[in-house]
């Protein structure tokens, strides 16, 4: 640039002086002298050269122009190798992005603002938003608990109405002419969500940073994602309460209604397909579409033994799903939250349509590496930082089956 501003500052001046020249002929009413025409002569070609010169230079600033647009179209796609690892283009550079994070935290390198497409959280966390979403993705792919809870992603205490129709339902019915129309509507309570902070660690061996970015990413990515889905599902279960920790998180096992939507099992080791189907009735028919069923693996081992009349099993597979099954025309999910039968006391079925569980989550995630704190054994540390709170705000959605005292 500056070369062709030097040129371009001669070629004015050869101008400028072929003109005095002309100027002072015409000025003094003669003909130019030969010292004068060689001058003008001499300057005329200088700037036919300098012409051709900043031609030259044009064609070339466009040949790198487009070189540098080919390169930035490149970097846009994929290539035929990186698709079986990446969906986008912006999956596969946040990918690199995490990776490099990583692996330069470890080395001790300060990763500079603006060296990675990174984004800082509150807590000093660094994650891309791609990086985000796989993990969460995955989170609600282990556990269907979780993903099938009504999300509110709220800032600060969050109210949410809450409906009961221990007073009635709303009615439609006939009425006479110019009798008085009389209104009948539900109650409206609220539930309150909080946030409580949590946090979910990892810890990932040097080893494997030699990995290639996709592999170490990935990893992170389902170690993250199954240890996160495991708290999360036994919190919206089970909740979780500290006084301590100034933690009360109610889930669905403190905030559903005991006393209308249980089935209290006649044995602690054992069901039949009759409370099967108690537990199944408790939910209006307005709501058994989203129903499912929810038990720990030795739970559902008992009842796919269990037969009807005709000798047929209760519990069917789903051939449309991959090791799922079928009881009583609703899918059958495990988790490990859920207590297996033969323990008095406690809540072992869980039925019911999820949605009806309100879960607030008003922090995005977000990622610290922790180099120190495991370096005597051979190890990162990845830890997630969240919020979390959960109550049943409709109790018609959730029956519960619940082992007797002895």
């Amino acid at each position: 640039m500056n070369e062709r501003k030097g040129l371009e500052e001669k070629r004015n001046d050869l101008e400028k002086e072929m003109k005095e020249l002309v100027a002072n002929s015409k000025k003094e009413n003669r003909a130019m002298n030969d010292d004068e025409v060689a001058k003008f002569d001499e300057n005329e070609k200088a700037i036919k050269e300098i012409d051709a010169t900043l031609e030259r230079m044009d064609k070339v600033n466009n040949m790198e122009e487009k070189e540098e647009k080919r390169e930035e179209e490149t970097e846009k796609t994929l290539t035929t190798e990186e698709k079986r690892f990446y969906k986008s283009v912006e999956e596969r550079d946040d990918t690199k992005a995490f990776a490099t994070y990583i692996r330069n935290r470890v080395a001790g390198i300060e990763t500079r603002d603006g060296e990675v497409n990174l984004t800082k959280g509150a807590n000093g966390g660094v994650i891309p938003q791609t990086i985000v979403n796989k993990i969460w993705e995955k989170v609600e792919e282990i556990s269907p608990i979780h993903r099938l809870a009504t999300k509110y992603n709220i800032k600060g205490t969050a109210i949410i109405p809450k409906e009961d129709e221990s007073e009635g339902e709303i009615t439609v019915a006939f009425q006479k002419e110019f009798d008085e129309l009389t209104s009948k509507s539900n109650k409206f309570g609220t539930i309150s969500l909080g946030g409580y902070l949590y946090g979910a660690l990892t810890k990932i061996s040097k080893s494997l940073l030699n990995n290639t970015d996709f592999n170490l990413t990935n990893w992170v990515i389902k170690k993250m994602a199954k240890k996160i889905a495991r708290f999360l599902e036994n919190v919206d279960i089970n909740g979780y309460t500290n006084t301590d920790a100034e933690v009360d998180v109610k889930g669905v096992a403190g905030s559903y209604d005991a006393t209308n939507m249980t089935v209290t099992l006649a044995s602690k080791s054992a069901i039949t397909a009759d409370e099967l189907i108690d537990i199944q009735e408790l939910i209006p028919d307005v709501y058994q579409e989203g129903c499912a069923w929810y038990m720990k693996k030795a739970t559902r081992t008992a009842i796919r033994k269990l037969k009807d009349g005709d000798g047929n099993y209760l519990m069917q597979r789903d051939f449309t799903q991959k090791g799922r099954y079928v009881l009583l025309g609703a899918p059958v999910y495990l988790s490990d939250n859920i207590k297996a039968l033969g323990t008095a006391k406690e809540n072992v079925i869980y039925y019911g349509d999820m949605s009806g569980l309100a879960v607030k989550e008003s922090e995005t995630p977000e990622i610290q590496v922790l180099v120190e704190k495991f370096a005597t054994q051979h190890a990162i540390g990845v830890v997630a930082w969240g919020e979390i709170d959960a109550k049943v705000e409709n109790t018609q959605k959730i029956a519960v089956a619940k082992t007797p005292n002895a």
